[in-house]
């Protein structure tokens, strides 16, 4: 018989549906599929003239087809983004086979978060106010720039009354949004929840401040090797953009209807770094706690983790202090676990990353594969845990870790375990 409680008398939380779109594929399985042969989905950016800026390269989204998911004519009221989370929701619902009817929809709510919102947009109606003046800005402009407005659309397509907002964190945005669905469901808030992150972000302000920060890789002659998270030979990150939705619903729910289940949702963790506005704690302080507290909700030892998919963003900093926290955390047992980050193909798709990440995590589980780090051929001396370079694995995994820091020194950290009944 079929427990629908954890020991604590929570909720148990599943996932029975996820849409991904990612610079890799415009899917979930193309996705995943090309992350295990290694592909790198960065190239020279096109959404707009980048030969004067110092970067020219990004992880954009390729042969996109909005009028797939969207009317024509609601196109021109959303940026990118929002468009990106209309797509993805549809290929959630679409796997899952969740309704929406009066009996579920005031028990039914929507986290989509975006760390940017419609950054894009902005900038081209800015453009179009200094050249035209006040009276030419859409009067769609508002609603398609707000990041609140990716849950709002998503509501109002299906016919979802229960909670509906944006949760911001920077990048570690997409994953506290699934893991606040998964607290709103576990204490019984409500019985099925939509959540993910989504982000359109390759602009020219977003290249220009990342850039002047010295916070991009440079690496313009071989854009597909400059994600390289661990290698002595990284210089910064790569921007990326695209979005990945889930369905979240109690296990009882699930089972009510006859859900396949793809794994469960079984820790949660968050903390601040109370530190710097982007430098991240330098002993790792925070990525710690946000660990540790995901471990101690799932009730697991810290060696019960086979597979971490790291924040991993190819930044001098950032690199080692996530290598110290694992060994901190895992201690003798640190060499041991596989790490990998798929930052390395996607680059850094900064609201929707930790959302993304999760897809591959459970991608991993129903696989029983771990995606590989590509372009670490150098790892730096501090970098000496196994961060599965190059070639995927397989494994056998049974609990699987998804870390997502952000500035501001917010921090984040989901376990998925395979789904036992």
């Amino acid at each position: 018989m079929i427990s629908f409680s954890r020991s604590n008398g929570q909720k148990r939380v599943v996932i029975t549906g996820i849409g991904a779109i990612s610079p890799l594929g415009t899917s979930l399985q193309s996705s995943w599929n090309a992350a295990l042969e290694g592909k790198s989905g960065i190239a020279n950016i096109t959404h707009f003239d980048a030969s004067r800026y110092d970067v020219h390269f990004a992880g954009e989204v390729k042969n996109f087809t909005p009028d797939v998911y969207i009317e024509k004519k609601e196109q021109k009221k959303m940026d990118l983004f929002i468009q990106y989370a209309l797509a993805t929701a549809k290929m959630a619902f679409d796997q899952s086979g969740l309704k929406i009817t009066e009996e579920n929809t005031n028990r039914t709510g929507v986290f989509i978060g975006s760390g940017m919102g419609g950054l894009p947009f902005i900038e081209e109606q800015h453009t179009r106010l200094l050249e035209k003046g006040p009276g030419r800005v859409s009067a769609f402009f508002i609603p398609s720039v707000i990041t609140n407005l990716a849950p709002g659309w998503v509501s109002m397509q299906y016919g979802i009354k229960g909670p509906n907002f944006t949760i911001t964190s920077a990048c570690a945005t997409g994953v506290h949004s699934l893991g606040e669905a998964y607290n709103y469901i576990r204490f019984g808030l409500a019985d099925q929840m939509v959540a993910g992150g989504t982000e359109s972000a390759v602009s020219p302000m977003a290249i220009a401040g990342f850039e002047n920060m010295k916070a991009l890789s440079t690496r313009n002659d071989s854009p597909s090797e400059a994600s390289r998270p661990w290698d002595k030979d990284r210089d910064g990150f790569v921007l990326g953009e695209g979005a990945a939705t889930f369905i979240l619903e109690s296990l009882e729910a699930a089972t009510k209807r006859g859900a396949n289940i793809l794994c469960e949702v079984t820790g949660y963790g968050a903390s601040s770094d109370a530190y710097h506005i982007t430098s991240p704690d330098p002993e790792a302080k925070g990525f710690v706690s946000a660990m540790m507290n995901a471990l101690n909700d799932a009730s697991l030892k810290p060696n019960e983790i086979q597979y971490i998919n790291a924040h991993g963003t190819s930044t001098p900093m950032g690199d080692p202090l996530e290598s110290l926290a694992v060994k901190k955390i895992m201690k003798d047992d640190a060499k041991k676990v596989w790490i990998s980050s798929t930052k390395s193909m996607t680059g850094h798709l900064l609201g929707a990353a930790g959302a993304i990440e999760s897809a591959f995590c459970v991608m991993a589980l129903l696989d029983q594969k771990v995606p590989p780090t590509i372009n670490l051929n150098s790892p730096s001396p501090e970098c000496d845990l196994d961060y599965v370079p190059l070639k995927a694995r397989d494994g056998k995994l049974k609990h699987v870790m998804n870390n997502s820091f952000g500035f501001g020194g917010t921090n984040s950290c989901l376990i998925f375990s395979k789904f036992e009944s």
